[in-house]
Order: structure tokens, then C-alpha cells, then sequence
């Protein structure tokens, strides 16, 4: 299967971040701490000319938190500062505005020794559609300016929201990119959310997730849905459909006949998957990818 996803609002979206720039003191990249690589627009270099910049690892209290470790470590070997949040609950969010006061010192240190009281950080946040920039926004400005949902694409246009006297913040709408060169990294998006399920075959999407479970994670797989035997040829289609299919059957996802509803068997570990029921879960780390 080939996911590819772009409506224009995403081609216009790069191109009112790319006309705001001039204006911005420094970029919020948030991505998703189950995948960050997955996560990150590969076009974000281009787009972001070189703004100093930090790393948020977000829903990081899904994710297997030894993962999240090897990360940070690895976006500190490229420079940049990475910062493991979770952003619904507001874990690790009080740290932000002062990592964006230490990317932006130099001026604020020259605005002061000028005589000019330092005006508030301009900050872009940006990120890929679902990856919780809304409720971040909501998070940092303590109330509920932003629109949130469980689905993609709920941001549709710009908008500066002020953070205390110290940060003014511009939200984006989400931007994934024209193609995915590497078809691993559409399945893991779509795994977590990023994309609108009406455009993916949910069963292809939870065959891809069950096949990874199984691989490193059998013992919450075990746990969340009483299956005792994992299949060991991960080779082997049939065998990991099998166990697709047992949790359908566990779940109540049979159809007439006996049959197993698969899309329905396959919406229930994804949800699952997604909401932390089968545990903290990453679906890459450095050196997978």
C-alpha cells in the first residue's frame, strides 16, 4: 500500500510559514515521541533557514520511556536540544519558555546592554498534523484558545497566541510532505494517528502494528489481550494474522459464519495502541531507522 497525503491547505500552510519567518525568534518542532523520526518533516531544514530551534518528544508517557532516552541523546549529538513532554497532561511544558530563553540570550542580552527593554520571544511552533500542537498551545497559555481533537487537520489557519508577557506564539496548521520515500515511516504515521483513517486500509495499518508487537513488545501484547503463543516466523503472513485475528475474536469482532471482522479486529489494536493500553510503546529508535 502507498500512503500519500497533501491537500493544498498543507501546500499554503508552507508557504505562510515560510512568509512569517522574518518575524520569528525561535521554532518549537514538536514531534511524536513513539516515532520522532518518522514524525519530522524531512522538508523542515529547508523551510526553517537555519532559525535556532528546540526538540519536543510529545505523548513521550506513551512511548517506552528507555527510547525516549536513546533520542534525546541522539538530537543532542546533532545540537539540538530535545525535550520529552506530554503535552495533554502538561508533564515537562513549564520547561519550555525558559529552553527558548536560552536560544535567544545573545539578543536578549544585546537588547538589554542597548537600554531596550527585551520585548517577548517570538516562537513558530510546528509539526505534523495529530502530533498535539493545539493542546500545547492550550497547555502554555492556560486556557483553551486553540481547537484539539483526536483527528488529524483540526488546525486550518495561523494564528499568534500570547504566553504570558514572556513568549508570543504562532500555531501552523499540521504539514506532512508530498511523498514518503521510505513506505515504513507512512505505516508508522498512520499506526499513531498522523493520517485521517478514512484514507487507509486499517487492516494493512494494524497487520504493520501487530507485526512490530509481536517483535518487541510480546509480553504486553500477551498481557493486554490473554493470548498465550506469539508466532515466531514473523516471515510468515498467515501467522501473524492469526493473532490479528484472535484478538478479534477475544473482542467480539465476529461476524455470521464465525468469521472475524478484520477491520473492526484491527481499529481495536489500533485505539488500543494509540490510547496506552498495551503499554508505552515506541516504534522506532536511533539506529532502526
Amino acid at each position: 500500500m502507498t500512503i500519500q497525503w497533501f491537500p493544498g491547505h498543507m501546500t499554503r500552510a508552507r508557504r505562510q510559514i515560510e512568509d512569517k519567518l522574518k518575524l520569528i525568534d525561535v521554532v518549537i518542532e514538536l514531534l511524536d515521541a513513539r516515532i520522532p523520526l518518522s514524525s519530522r518533516n524531512p522538508m523542515i531544514d529547508e523551510i526553517l533557514q537555519g532559525k535556532p530551534r528546540m526538540v519536543l518528544l510529545n505523548k513521550h508517557d506513551l512511548a517506552d520511556p528507555h527510547i525516549t532516552a536513546e533520542w534525546v541523546r541522539y538530537f543532542a549529538d546533532k545540537g539540538l536540544k530535545a525535550l520529552p513532554i506530554d503535552a495533554s497532561t502538561g508533564s515537562h511544558v513549564k520547561d519550555i519558555l525558559p529552553r527558548a530563553k536560552e536560544l535567544f540570550a545573545d539578543k536578549i542580552a544585546t537588547q538589554i546592554r542597548k537600554g531596550i527593554n527585551p520585548r517577548a520571544i517570538r516562537g513558530l511552533i510546528v509539526g505534523i498534523p495529530n502530533v498535539g500542537k493545539s493542546t500545547l498551545i492550550n497547555q502554555l497559555a492556560g486556557k483553551k484558545i486553540a481547537a484539539t481533537g483526536d483527528k488529524p487537520g483540526i488546525t486550518k489557519g495561523q494564528q499568534w497566541i500570547k504566553v504570558g508577557t514572556e513568549l508570543d506564539l504562532l500555531d501552523t496548521p499540521g504539514i506532512l510532505w508530498p511523498k514518503f520515500e521510505d513506505q515504513l515511516v507512512g505505516y508508522r504515521l498512520a499506526v499513531t494517528g498522523a493520517i485521517k483513517e478514512e484514507l487507509l486500509h486499517v487492516d494493512e495499518i494494524a497487520f504493520f502494528a501487530m507485526k512490530y508487537l509481536i517483535e518487541h513488545y510480546p509480553d504486553a501484547l500477551k498481557e493486554r489481550f490473554g493470548i498465550d503463543n506469539l508466532p515466531t516466523d514473523l516471515e510468515n503472513p498467515n501467522e501473524v494474522l492469526e493473532v490479528l485475528e484472535a484478538v478479534g475474536r477475544k473482542r467480539g469482532a465476529v461476524v455470521s459464519g464465525g468469521r472475524i471482522d478484520l477491520d473492526k479486529a484491527s481499529l481495536i489494536i489500533l485505539r488500543d495502541l494509540r490510547a496506552g493500553k498495551i503499554g508505552r510503546i515506541s516504534l522506532e529508535k536511533p539506529g532502526q531507522v
